[in-house]
């Protein structure tokens, strides 16, 4: 650990070096003073043990994406533009103030390390050095090493003092410093409510379209199948009242085609209505579904169900479709020979699914796979949808529905 801050302040003392010879640079480049900040939120981070994660910064890089280019820059119109200037300027406060802080640390780190190397030089190989040119213990006192024993005493009692302040003083000096940084690049109570707008913005958005898009699709289903159905009954129907009295085997013909068209469109009508809700739902419940889901799957499955207790409607219906919907694409593109399904509840107020499988990895939301579909199932309940997919695997998607009162 003692090593670890060590590196920190000296690599801290280069970064504030940097920081300056770049400062005009990322004055006028604000990703890349954005990216230089977030590198040390993460160090800081990394430090501190605090697993910072990097989801607010990459939501805010997602959100300056979809709202164009001018989004970044300060000054740039719009809330994500406000949000751009807000990230921009706490960017800068927190370059001076690390410049400001971090010089002094690290700069007092090296010499800290720099003077034990040279008491350890003295200790062992003074008398190696011309005359005008030996080590010098102590810079204030100005001791200079000219025998054994200044060597041994005067040695040994640098490396004992300055080892002891590295010892104690440099985790104090590498904790100042990441909790600086933490502090200062953590979003405000404006930045996050900034982007939370936008966030659902974007979401209500996706959500209106998603709506559109299956109101289409029933509409579609209903008049191309079912309705087309229900028309060739009536058209038997008909037909068979007319021959009624001149033909009545042709009647019964009739009536027998009209009655296997109405069990057709029946079945129509039940896998358009199990698209809205699943009648599985209803009948057997989330873990049933989930059973009979998994029965289905040509891959095994192996559930692991914690207690969910009562779910709102719709968060069941988002959570079948979307496993329903990762189970099939494990099966048509992972090549996976087993996948793990954990579902619970955590938090209290939080439906937490983790689809895991061992297959070859690479999955992405480019290949046709669906993962666009499920964010904006998810999305439309304030869920988030992370896809973890190394090639060569194992892929892992985790998905967080909101599902408290």
């Amino acid at each position: 650990m003692r090593a670890r801050t060590a590196a920190y302040l000296l690599s801290t003392l280069a970064t504030s070096v940097v920081t300056v010879i770049a400062l005009p640079v990322l004055l006028v480049v604000p990703p890349a003073l954005r990216g230089w900040a977030e590198w040390h939120r993460r160090r800081a981070g990394r430090l501190l043990l605090l697993g910072v994660p990097a989801g607010e910064r990459s939501a805010e890089r997602s959100a300056e994406r979809s709202a164009g280019p001018s989004a970044g820059r300060p000054g740039a119109g719009g809330r994500s533009g406000d949000r751009g200037w807000l990230i921009w300027r706490r960017d800068l406060v927190w370059a001076l103030a690390h410049v400001a802080v971090g010089f002094p640390f690290g700069l007092a780190a090296l010499l800290c390390l720099g003077n034990i190397l040279v008491a350890a030089v003295a200790l062992t190989s003074w008398w190696a050095f011309p005359d005008d040119q030996r080590p010098t213990l102590f810079s204030v006192l100005d001791v200079h090493v000219n025998d054994w024993a200044t060597a041994l005493v005067g040695g040994v009692v640098q490396i004992a003092v300055l080892g002891a302040v590295a010892w104690w003083v440099f985790p104090v000096l590498a904790r100042l410093h990441g909790r600086l940084c933490v502090a200062m690049l953590a979003p405000s109570a404006r930045e996050r409510l900034t982007e939370r707008v936008d966030v659902l913005t974007k979401s209500r958005v996706g959500v209106v379209d998603a709506h559109g898009a299956e109101l289409q699709r029933i509409e579609r289903d209903l008049h191309d199948g079912t309705q087309a159905r229900l028309v060739s009954i009536a058209m038997q129907v008909g037909l068979a009242r007319e021959s009624l009295a001149d033909d009545p085997e042709t009647v019964a013909a009739l009536l027998t085609r009209a009655h296997e068209t109405a069990e057709e469109a029946m079945v129509e009508l039940r896998t358009v209505l199990q698209t809205i809700y699943p009648p599985i739902l209803s009948d057997r419940g989330l873990d049933g579904a989930l059973a009979s889901l998994a029965a289905r799957s040509s891959v095994p499955v192996r559930i692991e169900l914690a207690e969910l207790g009562a779910l709102p409607a719709a968060v069941e219906a988002v959570a079948y479709y979307v496993i329903a919907e990762a189970l099939t694409n494990v099966t048509k593109h992972a090549a996976a020979t087993k996948i793990v399904l954990r579902v619970e509840r955590t938090g209290g107020d939080v439906l937490s699914i983790e689809v895991t499988d061992d297959g070859k990895g690479g999955a992405g939301e480019a290949g046709g796979t669906g993962i666009t579909g499920m964010r904006r199932r998810v999305a439309a309940l304030d869920g988030t949808v992370r896809l973890d997919s190394p090639p060569g695997g194992p892929t892992t998607l985790a998905v967080q529905v909101p599902c408290g009162s």
